[in-house]
């Protein structure tokens, strides 16, 4: 549920998990059937949304008995919580036929989350990208990883099980450094080769077994850029459902600022001043640019940018 801190995009999801009821099958069942419980839909990954009065777009919720029937079993439910007294439902529908020109016509249309998340209260961003990572986990988890065999969900789709050997399976987040690495007065931010001209952003890397979010912060930075970490301090973090990872965002004091991009990661890199940072966040540098305000990292460049 949503907390009074710095919420990034994705992120106060506004259900209440009634983890405690997952277990239940004869209380979700009674759910499913309810003429008040809610559905939400998704397509190869793409939620159904519908167009607001000011331009903007929410989700396009169907009744949870039409969700169930389009799902056609438990394999492809999931019980996302309850809004105040309200089940909500997902499912994931999958094929090349749009289900917009089919079952649910008239009712809304599928529309790429990463693309629609900027127009959606951000409650219903955090709710589809709980249920996207959902799905995901679910499309790439279906045989059980100790004896291969077909796993089956249980749980209201947060658990899988196997029927041949009994283990049970849960969904897993990938937890992911993403930091502003600072000297001074001067922030650098670095761009890959691949992505749009012009455009630079935070750097990251995913934690590895054994290592803290300090130690996984400043490998990064000596890695990609060749530079000693100092101090690290915490700012926010990002649920990201691609396909389901915690951005875990920080602010790193680097010891110089000797930074070499090691061109396999990063291909250059860039120092700004503050003031620098602050005409980047607001789009006011030339041909150059940094991620969207939807991005932790664009978070992180303004929060140091406009800090005091």
């Amino acid at each position: 549920m949503p907390l009074q801190s710095f919420q990034n995009t994705f992120a106060g999801n506004p259900l209440d998990r009634a983890s405690d009821r997952r277990t239940d099958a004869e209380w979700l069942a009674g759910q499913l059937a309810s003429s008040e419980s809610l559905g939400v839909a998704l397509w190869n990954g793409k939620p159904l949304v519908e167009k607001t009065k000011d331009g903007g777009m929410q989700i396009a919720y169907l009744p949870a008995r039409m969700a169930d029937e389009l799902a056609g079993g438990r394999e492809r439910l999931l019980f996302l919580g309850l809004w105040q007294e309200t089940a909500v439902f997902a499912v994931d529908l999958e094929g090349t036929a749009d289900p917009a020109q089919g079952p649910v016509q008239g009712l809304g249309e599928f529309k790429e989350l990463r693309t629609i998340a900027a127009q959606l209260p951000a409650t219903d961003a955090a709710i589809l990208a709980t249920a996207k990572s959902m799905f995901e986990w679910r499309r790439r988890h279906q045989y059980c990883a100790a004896c291969g065999q077909p796993s089956e969900t249980m749980d209201g789709g947060w658990k899988r099980q196997c029927p041949s050997c009994q283990v049970e399976h849960f969904p897993r987040t990938d937890p992911v450094v993403i930091m502003l690495a600072v000297h001074g007065e001067r922030c650098m931010v670095g761009r890959q080769e691949i992505w749009p001209k012009g455009m630079f952003s935070a750097l990251a890397g995913f934690l590895e077994p054994g290592e803290s979010i300090e130690e996984a912060c400043a490998r990064e930075l000596a890695e990609e850029a060749g530079l000693k970490t100092v101090r690290v301090r915490y700012h926010s973090t990002q649920p990201w459902p691609y396909p389901s990872s915690l951005m875990i965002g920080l602010i790193a004091e680097v010891e110089d600022e000797d930074a070499t991009p090691d061109q396999t990661e990063l291909s250059e890199v860039r120092w700004f001043s503050r003031e620098e940072a602050r005409a980047l966040v607001r789009g006011e540098i030339p041909d150059t640019f940094c991620p969207q305000p939807m991005a932790i990292a664009h978070q992180l460049i303004k929060a140091w940018a406009f800090e005091e």
